[in-house]
């Protein structure tokens, strides 16, 4: 099964943040431009919170708020649950699982070096199993 760091490794791209000022419409706009689901909010190099899809539903929609008007930091999910590198996919998955989420920050040291979404959880799972069923036809087959 493979770690945190094996599944970052293949992930292209950067991490989205924004400070907690930032408004709501400007964290919608960035996940619509980047096509992802979060965003994380950051206090220079510390992360303080996440803001996702679902925050915005239910804090901005659902409450009659100007998503021009409110500050992320208003909406954001604190403290943000996060993973090591080391941590392995099913952990992960059962973190993401048992906390109903679907993006992890993965932090070492305080210093957050990606994300991952339970998308790349899955890809990275159907990968290993194919590549076992691979080996095992492989030996059945000699």
């Amino acid at each position: 099964m493979r770690n945190v760091n094996q599944i970052l490794e293949n992930k292209s791209g950067h991490v989205v943040a924004v400070p907690r000022e930032a408004p709501v419409l400007e964290v919608i706009r960035l996940m619509a431009e980047h096509h992802i689901g979060s965003v994380l909010v950051m206090q220079g190099d510390q992360l303080i919170g996440i803001a996702t899809e679902r925050d915005y539903a239910r804090k901005v929609i659902l409450q009659g708020r100007s998503s021009s008007d409110t500050p992320v930091g208003q909406i954001m999910s604190a403290p943000v649950v996060s993973v090591s590198p080391l941590d392995t996919a099913q952990t992960c998955m059962q973190l993401m699982t048992d906390r109903k989420i679907r993006h992890l920050p993965v932090v070492d040291g305080g210093q957050v070096l990606g994300m991952i979404s339970i998308g790349d959880l899955v890809k990275a799972v159907i990968e290993d199993q194919q590549h076992e069923i691979a080996q095992l036809q492989q030996y059945i087959a000699s």
